[in-house]
């Protein structure tokens, strides 16, 4: 299944450019799903047809799909506190019932992480459309999976759930503290489910659509989250510069914000590959308006990010570890290795990456920025690397 992620700055009509891209894929006879977090139907609006809770047929070939994150907290919270009723009991503590709990902070992106895993492994659809938040809000959703992966094992590792044969041995020792098992129960199946959706997200077919609209403060925004989206792995196939004016106007104000648009659109395409989508003059309603929108087609064949370790051993003693960074700047860079991690900082961004096998064995011989990408240099470990006779 190909998934396209759609984001960029907040009110630029992201899912609209979504909608129409859902629309001209299906439309193309692609079996196509588009999935959106939003809390209000702005995605029912846009299409003229509300949307609901459980998948529901759109268009042929379109589904959409708005999942309830409200009653999936309520299901999940009721499931915990069934299987924690004896530590509950313990505490005295009194439970809650299904019709009081509201959904806290973080309840949307949860219920859309699940309903990402659900559609990748339904087999149901070849194309997949996903109305992210804006940029940084998306970024932080897209990184959940792994974050959330990377505490469960360093709060309960694998490795200790061995040890749950012996609890009734070190029960009887003072001062031995076991979890109970239904916690390294409960911490599996979430490492099987986030593992499930950060698969999607990190897949080679994955790719993000970028949406902007020409002008300073689009110009900024596109390059803080080129470089962000980078760091996590995630290409950008398209860059979509929405309601574009045209270019001749007799009215001067309309005529001096189009130059602007051209201004900046000329500094993007000598960067990116830039879409263009002109304003209609109105918002876009209903699927013939959608279907006006020159929105890029789905590339079927995407180039997948490669982060490769070149072996230059030979020549300076060295193996290079390549991360892109388009649009970086050295000021606002910064790296700390912390065991078999690596911490990258670009700016307001931060992502911490598990180091390459060979390169646990090495030590850091040093790092430069260079034509928009992070060069570590690892040098072995001599009393960790294999020698040679």
């Amino acid at each position: 299944m190909r998934t396209i992620l759609i984001t960029g700055q907040g009110g630029t009509g992201r899912t609209t450019v979504a909608a129409a891209t859902a629309l001209k894929a299906a439309r193309e006879g692609t079996r196509t799903l588009l999935l959106t977090a939003d809390r209000t139907d702005t995605l029912g609006a846009v299409l003229g047809v509300p949307t609901s809770a459980e998948p529901t047929d759109t268009a042929p070939h379109l589904t959409t799909w708005r999942p309830d994150a409200n009653a999936r907290f309520r299901e999940d919270l009721t499931a915990f506190q069934d299987r924690a009723t004896t530590a509950l009991d313990l505490l005295g503590a009194a439970r809650l019932d299904a019709e009081e709990l509201t959904p806290l902070p973080g309840a949307e992106e949860l219920a859309l992480l699940r309903a990402l895993r659900d559609a990748a492994t339904s087999q149901t659809y070849d194309l997949l459309v996903v109305d992210l938040p804006p940029t940084p809000q998306a970024l932080a959703f897209l990184a959940l999976p792994e974050e959330l992966r990377r505490y469960l094992r360093r709060l309960l590792p694998p490795e200790r759930q061995a040890a749950r044969a012996l609890r009734p041995v070190l029960g009887r020792l003072a001062g031995v503290p076991m979890p109970a098992e239904w916690l390294y129960e409960t911490a599996a199946r979430w490492d099987i489910e986030l593992a499930a959706v950060a698969a999607v997200v990190e897949d080679r077919a994955t790719t993000v659509r970028l949406v902007a609209e020409p002008g300073p403060a689009g110009t900024d925004a596109v390059h803080a989250a080129i470089t962000a989206l980078a760091l996590h792995g995630l290409r950008v196939d398209a860059l979509v510069a929405n309601r574009v004016l045209p270019a001749a106007s007799a009215d001067a104000w309309l005529g001096a914000l189009a130059a602007q648009q051209r201004k900046a659109l000329d500094e993007w395409q000598e960067t990116y590959t830039v879409h263009e989508v002109p304003h209609l003059g109105r918002d876009p309603r209903g699927t013939d308006d959608l279907g006006a929108l020159p929105v890029p087609r789905v590339n079927r064949a995407p180039t997948p990010v490669e982060w490769p370790v070149l072996d230059h051993l030979a020549d300076d003693g060295v193996l290079v570890w390549h991360i892109p960074l388009p649009g970086a700047i050295r000021e606002e860079l910064d790296l700390i290795r912390r065991g078999d991690e690596l911490v990258v900082t670009v700016g307001q961004f931060r992502r911490i990456v598990p180091l390459p096998s060979a390169l646990r064995r090495c030590t850091v011989a040093g790092a430069a920025l260079r034509e928009g990408e992070l060069r570590v240099r690892f040098a072995p470990d001599p009393d960790l690397w294999p020698r040679t006779r």
